[in-house]
C-alpha cells in the first residue's frame, strides 16, 4: 500500500510539473488533487491505491460500452495488424468506406456523405465552413453569418466559439472571434409558470422565425444541440422545437446543423436526437461516443445537394479542409465495433429498461428538499442542488470520489451520463451514494 501511495504522489507531481490539463485552473489542483488512474473496467476507473470510481459522466460523455471493452479491444488489435494510418487525400481504405456506408444506412434520410475530423470542435468548424462555402458556390456570398441558441456550446476553437454562448469563453477570447447572434433557448427551466413545455418551445420557435425573417439573407445556418444543451446544464427542450426549426429554416433558405456530438449515438433514447423531432438536418455532427470513447474521431454528415455544390473542375469550388489523421483506420474500426455492439446487443431497447429502472429507484433522490428540476432524456439525468457553497462543483466532485463516484457538476447542476453497460446494482449504488453527497453539501 505504501508503494502505491508513493506512486500516486509521484504521478501527481510529475503531471503538475509537465501537463497542462484541460478546462482547469491549475492552481486549484493544490486544493483538489489530481486522481492518477491505473486502469479501467466496465463503468469503473481504478487509481494506484486500488480505489475505484463509478464513471457516472462517461469520461466527458464519450464512453458508451465501458472501459477496456473486449470487443472494441479485439477490433483495434486486428486493425493494428493491417493498417494503422494512411492519408485520406488520394487514398482510401476499407474501415472509412464501411463506416461511411453504415452511418448513411442509419442516419436520418438524405445524409449520404461523410467528412471526417478529429473531435467535436473540428466537426463544428467543418460544418460552418461547408455551409458558408456552399452558399458562395451557389452565388450567395453574403450568407456568412450563423445563429445558435442562448447558452449554446459547440466547441472551443475560434470558429466554434463564434457560435458558443458561454460568458467565460466570450470574455476571454471575444476579441479573437466574430461572435454570432443567438436566439432564445427552449430550455424547459425557462418556461413561464403554468406554460407547458410544448407551448414554450413553440414560443421560442416563433422568435427564431422572427429573427430569420429579418436576417436570413446574411445567415448561412442555424446550429443547435437537439433535445439537450449539454454545457448549459443539461438544458432539455421539447422535440416540437426541432420540427418547427426545420420548417423555419426551409422557409428562409437557411441550413440546419444538428450538433449531436454529445447527444447522438443513443444518448437521448434514439440513435440520433433529431429523430425525435422527425427531421433530417442539412448537417449532422457526430463525435464523442462514436468510437465508444476509445479514439478521437468526428464526422460531419451532409446531403447530396450540398455535396454536389462542391463537385466541379475548379479546385477553388472544392471544400478546403483537412488534417493529417482524417479518417484514421484505427478510429474507424473502433466506431465500427461500437455500431456492432448497438446492433448485436439491441442497446436502445436495453437502455430504455435501464432508464425506467433508474427513474424508479431515484424517487428518494428526487424527493430530497435540496433537489430541483429533475429531468431525464434517454440515458441523461440532471437536477439542480440548492447549496450555499461558492465552490459547490469542486466540493461535489471531491465528495463524490470519497463515495466511489465520478461526478462533475456544472455550476449547481449534477448530472448522470453513465456508460450503457451500467447494471442494476451499479445504478442503485449511483443513486444511493449521490444522495449522501447531496445531503452533505446542501
Amino acid at each position: 500500500m505504501q508503494n502505491h501511495a508513493q506512486n500516486n504522489a509521484e504521478l501527481i507531481h510529475r503531471s503538475l510539473s509537465s501537463v497542462w490539463h484541460p478546462c482547469s485552473q491549475m492552481k486549484q489542483y493544490e486544493t483538489f488533487p489530481l486522481i492518477p488512474l491505473e486502469c479501467g473496467k466496465g463503468v469503473w476507473l481504478y487509481d494506484f491505491e486500488g480505489n475505484r470510481y463509478l464513471d457516472a459522466v462517461s469520461s466527458w460523455w464519450v464512453n458508451l460500452f465501458g472501459h477496456c471493452n473486449p470487443r472494441i479491444n479485439a477490433a483495434l488489435k486486428d486493425q493494428l495488424e493491417r493498417l494503422e494510418h494512411a492519408m485520406l487525400a488520394g487514398f482510401t481504405h476499407e474501415p472509412v468506406i464501411e463506416l461511411s456506408e453504415r452511418l448513411r444506412g442509419i442516419a436520418p434520410a438524405g445524409l449520404g456523405h461523410c467528412f471526417y475530423g478529429s473531435d467535436g470542435a473540428s466537426a463544428t468548424e467543418i460544418a460552418l465552413k461547408m455551409s458558408a462555402h456552399y452558399w458562395r458556390n451557389m452565388g450567395k456570398p453574403a450568407k456568412t453569418q450563423f445563429i445558435s441558441l442562448k447558452n449554446s456550446y459547440h466547441g472551443e476553437t475560434l470558429g466554434a466559439l463564434s457560435v458558443t454562448d458561454v460568458t467565460l469563453f466570450r470574455d476571454a477570447y471575444g476579441a479573437l472571434i466574430s461572435q454570432q447572434a443567438t436566439v432564445e433557448s427552449p430550455d424547459t427551466r425557462l418556461a413561464a409558470p403554468g406554460e407547458s413545455f410544448e407551448d414554450f418551445a413553440k414560443r421560442c420557435a416563433a422568435m427564431l422565425d422572427d429573427h430569420l425573417q429579418r436576417h436570413h439573407e446574411k445567415i448561412a445556418a442555424f446550429i443547435i444541440e437537439p433535445l439537450v444543451q449539454g454545457a448549459a446544464g443539461m438544458a432539455v427542450h421539447h422535440p416540437i422545437y426541432l420540427t418547427l426549426a426545420r420548417q423555419i429554416c426551409d422557409r428562409y433558405g437557411v441550413h440546419l446543423i444538428a450538433d449531436e456530438i454529445a447527444v447522438g449515438m443513443g444518448r437521448t433514447g434514439t440513435m440520433f436526437a433529431c429523430e425525435q423531432g422527425r427531421i433530417s438536418p442539412d448537417f449532422l455532427l457526430l463525435s464523442k461516443g462514436i468510437t465508444g470513447g476509445y479514439l478521437p474521431l468526428s464526422v460531419v454528415m451532409t446531403k447530396d445537394e450540398i455535396y454536389h455544390a462542391f463537385y466541379d473542375d475548379n479546385s477553388a469550388r472544392g471544400f478546403l479542409h483537412s488534417h493529417s489523421y482524417t479518417g484514421n483506420p484505427l478510429a474507424c474500426r473502433a466506431a465500427l465495433a461500437t455500431l456492432d455492439i448497438f446492433l448485436q446487443d439491441d442497446v436502445l431497447n436495453a437502455n430504455r429498461r435501464k432508464a425506467e429502472y433508474l427513474n424508479r429507484i431515484s424517487e428518494p433522490l428526487r424527493g430530497m428538499p435540496a433537489v430541483r428540476n429533475w429531468r431525464n432524456t434517454g440515458m441523461i439525468w440532471a437536477f439542480e442542488v440548492d447549496s450555499r457553497l461558492d465552490n459547490f462543483p469542486q466540493r461535489c466532485f471531491q465528495m463524490g470520489l470519497q463515495h466511489e463516484l465520478l461526478l462533475r457538476p456544472m455550476g449547481s447542476t449534477v448530472y448522470f451520463m453513465p456508460p450503457y453497460v451500467v447494471d442494476d446494482e451499479e445504478m442503485q449504488l449511483l443513486v444511493e451514494r449521490t444522495m449522501l453527497v447531496v445531503e452533505a453539501l446542501a
